[in-house]
């Protein structure tokens, strides 16, 4: 991925995704005003910062977008698989109203232009799905649950399906998360994936040393979207571990629940 700094704010692009219809990113930890496991650039509301600075936060990331504040939308995500359409009929909703329909949301479609959206991760899979041709872009959070639960591939098909999008048009960015090697886990999280229909043998190995099991999310998400069509020359994968990497990012597994989140997102120009 591309690293760029506007503003003072560092954001990661895919060199894949086309500049003259999209500016998406990925953030950093750089750029924001929180303190201590929240530093700096926290954009989660609901990971235990103080709001104002997370509010301040956003605002900063909202002027380098181009966009205002309130036209920034970010869910309250559960780790499920409820795809949310940002079209008229949300942004023509209260406030209020918007905020509910943005509960217990993992991945967010749009056609509109100069909103923004994003979903907020610390290890979990970030991906953007963008079709360049119909202007149509999707942000999703996937976390093992949600990998599982296929959220990746059900939000490809719902840009196919109520959309028109074209599967080999599609663009995909699966953006910093954790990488295999550190993403240790039981063995019945290996048991969900295998009767979620996964080959547990292409997504994981065993530790010989530990005896651990490791799966790999990255891949796990690129076959889902592979199996519904869209092209393996069209999937980048950024390939950078968040747990690893604490210059850059910020990680729930180094530092606990009650630390920040990155977005990523994007907005239509």
């Amino acid at each position: 991925m591309e690293q760029i700094n506007k503003n003072g704010i560092e954001l990661l692009q895919f060199g894949s995704f086309p500049s003259e219809n999209i500016c998406h990113f990925s953030t950093t930890i750089h750029g924001g005003i929180s303190k201590d496991a929240y530093s700096t650039l926290n954009l989660s509301l609901y990971s235990g910062d103080n709001c104002e600075d997370v509010y301040e936060n956003r605002r900063r990331l909202a002027k380098v977008l181009n966009v205002l504040p309130e036209n920034v939308f970010i869910p309250y995500q559960t780790h499920g698989d409820k795809i949310l359409d940002i079209n008229q009929s949300f942004l023509d909703l209260s406030d209020e109203e918007k905020q509910q329909k943005l509960n217990g949301v993992d991945a967010i479609i749009t056609n509109k232009k100069h909103i923004g959206i994003g979903i907020t991760t610390a290890d979990c899979v970030p991906l953007l799905i963008f079709d360049p041709d119909k202007e149509i872009l999707a942000t999703i959070h996937a976390g093992w649950k949600g990998t599982v639960a296929r959220i990746a591939a059900k939000t490809g098909e719902k840009m196919i399906a109520d959309y028109g999008c074209s599967p080999c048009e599609l663009l995909v960015g699966i953006a910093p998360s954790i990488s295999p090697d550190c993403f240790e886990v039981g063995d019945e999280v290996g048991e969900a994936f295998i009767l979620g229909g996964f080959n547990l043998s292409a997504i994981s190995y065993r530790n010989a040393e530990t005896n651990k099991l490791h799966i790999n999310l990255w891949e796990a998400n690129k076959i889902q979207l592979l199996e519904i069509g869209i092209l393996s020359q069209n999937i980048e994968v950024a390939e950078l571990c968040t747990l690893s990497n604490p210059n850059m990012f910020f990680s729930a597994r180094r530092q606990t629940i009650n630390s920040g989140r990155m977005l990523t997102g994007g907005v239509i120009k």
